[in-house]
């Protein structure tokens, strides 16, 4: 067993999957979803984020590297009656396929690499849902190692090019004991058609 794989492992074996709360950036903007179609909830841990979207409707897929947070996600989809198919799959080795999924979460995981990997696998008018932490803090929680923290804005680059429908970043300006700190999210939503097609009906 790898060292990443068991170390997850470990933390899953003892949680509570009915404690789990999805992330705050698919809750505000769960409007913004399709009525139907295909959804990813990539690297998804005990699965939250992928149960509210099973529950608008979406047929869902969940991926995580734990055995673990998979079994006991399939086990809650199941009892909950959710259209979700909870599979074990290396995200990072084996990322989601190009045109694939009409909305993709992504929460308190970061890997560079799959960035474009992303954008890709996003159909046209797809949304991209990602949500983690950050390297201006005001507090101890999410990662110790500043790689898997973004540096700030990091979002708005990575995925510029996406239509941004919403973003929020507020660092460690102003009053720190208020506001939403320690993390960035964005929605962002793929064109529904390519740059190419677009320009060339301009000009008919």
């Amino acid at each position: 067993m790898s060292e990443p794989r068991e170390r997850w492992d470990t933390r899953y074996r003892e949680a509570d999957p009915g404690t789990a709360s999805p992330a705050e950036v698919l809750v505000s903007y769960a409007h913004l979803l399709p009525a139907h179609g295909s959804a990813l909830d990539l690297a998804c841990g005990l699965g939250a984020n992928a149960r509210l979207l099973a529950a608008r409707g979406l047929s869902t897929r969940a991926w995580d590297l734990s055995p673990v947070a998979i079994d006991k996600l399939a086990v809650v989809a199941r009892d909950e009656g959710l259209p979700i198919e909870a599979r074990v799959r290396d995200v990072v080795a084996a990322p989601p396929g190009p045109d694939s999924f009409d909305v993709i979460v992504v929460a308190h995981f970061l890997e560079r690499t799959l960035f474009p990997c992303l954008v890709a696998a996003l159909r046209p008018g797809g949304l991209l849902y990602y949500q983690t932490w950050t390297r201006e803090t005001v507090s101890e929680h999410g990662p110790a190692n500043p790689a898997y923290r973004l540096e700030p804005g990091e979002l708005l680059r990575a995925f510029a090019g996406l239509r941004l429908l919403a973003y929020r970043e507020e660092g460690c300006v102003g009053d720190t004991a208020a506001g939403w700190r320690d993390q960035a999210w964005l929605v962002g939503m793929k064109d529904e058609a390519p740059a190419v097609t677009r320009a060339l009906e301009r000009k008919g």
